[in-house]
């Protein structure tokens, strides 16, 4: 059962110090969840993490739901019922919203009170860049083989880093055909993506 409080503890300390939202967040987890604790592998990782962006609801909160439920039983295999698997996802979001909700509710309040006080604006001045360098340091984090060649194949790689450029180019830069301005909706490339993965590996 120390599994249960360990998961609290944790993603207490993820919902505190989880600056910069779900993506920002994602170097924290790893290392709390993964290097630290080793309660899931690095392949389970990065799947929870493709499954947290697909299905709907922020990825910090869902990635504690999938990690909270799968957890128990990769801790200990006598936890591996389902319903143990339940007690630890309510455990771990529980954990990763409440104190942000209590942080957050604090800070509207006290920012909107200070909201031209030259040191609150100086701070987020600070603070946004970071924001960005934590988002950065999660992609470059995502980039390993566990996503891009688990098998250890060449091909597989070159197969992985054309769809994830491809992608990142349908979703960031919009296509001109004619008189009409195409871009294509993110939820659109996921589906297109697992098609394209399931001809290539599930064929």
């Amino acid at each position: 059962m120390g599994i249960y409080w360990k998961l609290i503890w944790a993603y207490i300390k993820i919902g505190i110090f989880g600056f910069g939202g779900g993506y920002a967040m994602l170097s924290l987890v790893e290392k709390i969840v993964v290097s630290d604790n080793s309660w899931i592998s690095e392949q389970m990782f990065t799947d929870i993490v493709a499954i947290s962006q697909m299905t709907p609801g922020p990825i910090g909160i869902n990635s504690a739901t999938y990690i909270g439920f799968v957890a128990p039983g990769s801790y200990d295999p006598a936890l591996a019922s389902p319903l143990w698997g339940i007690l630890g996802s309510i455990l771990a979001t529980l954990a990763v919203t409440v104190p942000s909700f209590f942080l957050v509710l604090y800070s509207s309040h006290f920012i909107r009170r200070h909201q031209e006080s030259g040191v609150i604006k100086a701070i987020f001045s600070g603070l946004r860049p970071v924001v960005v360098g934590l988002i950065a340091s999660a992609a470059i984090m995502l980039m390993n083989s566990a996503n891009f060649n688990p098998n250890g194949e060449t091909s597989q790689l070159t197969a992985s880093i054309l769809i994830c450029v491809a992608a990142f180019c349908l979703v960031y830069f919009p296509i001109k055909l004619k008189n009409r301005t195409i871009k294509f909706h993110p939820i659109l490339v996921i589906i297109l993506a697992g098609i394209t993965g399931y001809l290539l590996y599930g064929i």
